[in-house]
């Protein structure tokens, strides 16, 4: 098996994710990787990719996997090295596994799940997902993740993506604090505030990884391509609670721009300047 290069993202690479919430990463995992991973899919959905007359739903999920291949794709050296860089060298925690995945089928269905929204990160314990919750720090996720097992372009359901709307986003959660806001809050006004964002498309071959940050607005679409379309779309989970003491991440310096903050190193706030 080819070995994916150890080379990290360059400096322009970093100010983009800074600027647009996220990096693609190519040949983030190889090939074969991908192959094994859609292998074990197909089997757990029961279908097969040689019986399309089978796919009659627009999504499949599956929740998780935890077995070699999933795990050696999250955790390449080039993604390693990349997870260093946007969330900080010892402040993230190896992922365990990939989840969830949402399988899109072509079809001329509505899939149901297409609508702009943030993947909120704490709260779980609460049974109305509508009250799930983020905050300003990102408490319980470093990064959203996009992985590609297959080959995706423009038709295959690519997930869209509001470029800057991460900014928009920590604007918007900076009053509630620390307790951050509910998902039902967030999302009252159907994220207009990045309605002007530009939108691209999660494309890619398969072994892509996007790494975005967490308060990114994204979106499903419906599938119009041919093959079905394989992707996890996993957290990258902190290893500790924002700590203002270190140097901030390149995740944490969106979020400062955009707010207008400064770092107060007396008390370790966070405070609004107008020179910030």
């Amino acid at each position: 098996m080819p070995e994916i290069e150890h080379t990290g993202l360059t400096s322009r690479q970093v100010q983009s994710f800074i600027d647009d919430g996220f990096v693609k990463v190519e040949t983030a995992f190889s090939t074969q990787l991908a192959e094994q991973c859609r292998d074990a899919l197909w089997a757990d959905i029961g279908l097969s990719p040689d019986e399309p007359e089978n796919w009659i739903h627009p999504v499949v999920r599956v929740a998780s996997k935890a077995s070699r291949p999933f795990i050696e794709a999250a955790n390449t050296p080039r993604l390693h090295q990349a997870y260093d860089q946007l969330v900080g060298s010892g402040r993230w925690l190896a992922p365990k596994g990939l989840g969830t995945f949402p399988i899109r089928f072509p079809s001329p269905q509505a899939p149901g799940d297409d609508g702009w929204h943030i993947d909120v990160s704490f709260g779980s314990d609460n049974p109305d997902f509508m009250e799930w919750r983020a905050n300003v720090t990102s408490r319980g996720r470093a990064l959203l993740m996009l992985f590609l097992f297959s080959d995706v372009g423009p038709d295959d359901a690519p997930t869209r993506i509001r470029k800057g709307s991460h900014g928009a986003i920590a604007r918007q959660l900076m009053p509630y604090g620390d307790a951050g806001a509910t998902l039902r809050q967030i999302s009252a006004d159907g994220y207009a505030s990045t309605e002007d964002c530009a939108v691209e498309l999660a494309t890619g071959s398969a072994g892509t990884v996007y790494l975005c940050h967490p308060f990114l607005v994204h979106a499903a679409q419906s599938h119009r391509g041919q093959q079905p379309r394989f992707m996890a779309q996993p957290p990258l989970l902190p290893a500790g609670a924002f700590d203002p003491a270190l140097p901030p991440s390149p995740v944490q310096i969106a979020i400062r721009r955009a707010c207008g903050l400064t770092l107060v190193p007396e008390d370790g706030t966070l405070r609004q300047s107008s020179q910030a």
